[in-house]
């Protein structure tokens, strides 16, 4: 199905309005109609476009629709409502934020998503029984949302969230430094006019470029929509001014100034791969150790044998926790 956003009218990449949305009924749903559930929403990674939760990684590996079917056919966990959310930008993401340089993606969540969902299907319409998942960028967005809009969440779950950013986003910026000075004349529209010659994220460096740019289009744009980054283009020095606005969205530094929100937070799963490509590993120990500073200690918490791909079998474990948290 698809839903029109009044939230991303205008928005400055022109992208579209009219969204595309998964929602998965839970078996039985039909056969008890005065039936009510909890709600969990998915929130897609960086480059991530809706239809992919229908295809498999591989040949090898069930589906998040499969692994959901196969969770509540078996009762290993309550039913629920599970709603998988399209915030695909034509930079490759928008990390769930307001931004002038991308749209207003959290109001686009938080009003027509919830909104819709809540006046098409049997929810249980309160915060106390709706919840949010995610991995990577999705997993950043979960937390940030749980902590920034608890009048509508009750419960999240990051699967190797972005947090702690001197770790996660800094040696990539060190990188792309690099490939512009050393092949685009340190000009990311000279890297862009080079892409669209050939296919995208065609070459090694290319994901690398774009997020940082994309991120700087989420994080730090202006209020006109220019999009600053944060390091000096000609000698890759980091602008201080910028990067704080980086690490105002740091999930990390983020939990001081929501800790009512997170107290009163019903479930909260946080996971990571214990070598994860991006260092979220460690992102996610020091936001749990934040989490035990103001006194959230009830935190399923685990590291697993693992990278940043290939974990989607992570999700039904988590939704199996929402789940019974949220019921």
């Amino acid at each position: 199905m698809e839903i029109t956003s009044r939230a991303l009218e205008g928005n400055a990449l022109g992208d579209v309005t009219q969204r595309p949305l998964y929602v998965y009924l839970p078996p039985g749903y039909d056969d008890e109609p005065g039936r009510r559930y909890p709600t969990v929403y998915v929130l897609q990674g960086f480059f991530g476009a809706l239809p992919a939760w229908k295809h498999r990684t591989n040949n090898l590996r069930p589906t998040y629709l499969e692994m959901a079917d196969e969770l509540f056919a078996s009762g290993g966990a309550p039913p629920c409502i599970v709603v998988f959310v399209d915030a695909w930008t034509s930079l490759g993401g928008s990390q769930f934020v307001d931004s002038p340089g991308t749209g207003r993606y959290h109001t686009y969540l938080c009003e027509d998503v919830v909104s819709f969902v809540d006046a098409t299907y049997r929810t249980l319409d309160d915060r106390a029984h709706r919840g949010v998942q995610g991995k990577s960028s999705g997993g950043f967005g979960a937390m940030i949302t749980a902590m920034m809009r608890p009048d509508l969440f009750g419960g999240f779950a990051s699967h190797a969230g972005d947090a702690y950013y001197e770790y996660c986003y800094l040696p990539g910026i060190i990188e792309v430094y690099r490939t512009l000075r050393d092949h685009y004349d340190a000009s990311f529209e000279s890297f862009f006019a080079d892409m669209a010659t050939r296919p995208a994220l065609s070459r090694p460096t290319d994901a690398e470029v774009l997020s940082t740019w994309a991120i700087g289009a989420c994080f730090s744009a202006e209020a006109d929509g220019t999009i600053k980054v944060p390091f000096d283009l000609r000698t890759g020095r980091i602008d201080e001014a910028v990067w704080a606005r980086w690490l105002a969205w740091d999930p990390v530094r983020m939990v001081p100034l929501h800790v009512p929100a997170l107290r009163s937070q019903r479930a909260i799963w946080v996971d990571a791969g214990r070598s994860d490509d991006y260092r979220l590993d460690i992102g996610a120990e020091i936001f749990v150790a934040e989490l035990a500073a103001v006194g959230v200690s009830d935190v399923a918490f685990e590291l697993f044998d693992g990278t940043h791909m290939s974990i989607e079998y992570r999700y039904p474990l988590a939704l199996a926790y929402l789940a019974e948290r949220l019921s």
